[in-house]
């Protein structure tokens, strides 16, 4: 089971105890925060991105893929109303590197997000999610 902890500090920050880490949320200055750390929303476009990153990385690491760079962005649409879901999100994997197999990046991909990250699983039954493949700045 996963656990995190919580404590309120002040105004809407919080200080978030998890797996041994620490770090803080905070809202925005606009709406009564302090800005002292990453929004929740935003956390759950990081989970998104550490997890099917996580997998993907797992699973050419057994493909035996040779030397890459992976940046994963992360960008979410909300809707109007409240209370300000996503309505759609965009991940956005961004390979770089010499004579990379695109067969195998595209797999590795597509493992993690459809059989593998349960990040993914969960959100995908809420929000639309596209998913992209960047090699070397263009989409595969």
């Amino acid at each position: 089971m996963n656990k995190t902890k919580l404590v309120w500090k002040n105004e809407l920050a919080f200080t978030v105890e998890q797996d041994g880490h620490q770090f803080h949320v905070d809202g925005d200055k606009d709406f009564g925060g302090q800005d002292l750390g990453p929004k929740p929303k935003g956390l759950l476009l990081s989970s998104l991105a550490g997890c099917s990153g996580m997998d993907a990385v797992s699973i050419l690491k057994k493909m035996r893929i040779p030397e890459y760079k992976l940046t994963i962005e992360v960008e979410g649409e909300l809707v109007d109303e409240h209370p300000a879901v996503y309505k759609h999100i965009d991940l956005i994997f961004r390979f770089s590197g010499k004579d990379l197999p695109i067969d195998k990046l595209k797999r590795a991909v597509e493992l993690s997000t459809e059989k593998y990250c349960p990040v993914y699983a969960m959100l995908i039954k809420a929000v639309p999610i596209e998913t992209k493949i960047l090699l070397n700045e263009e989409e595969v």
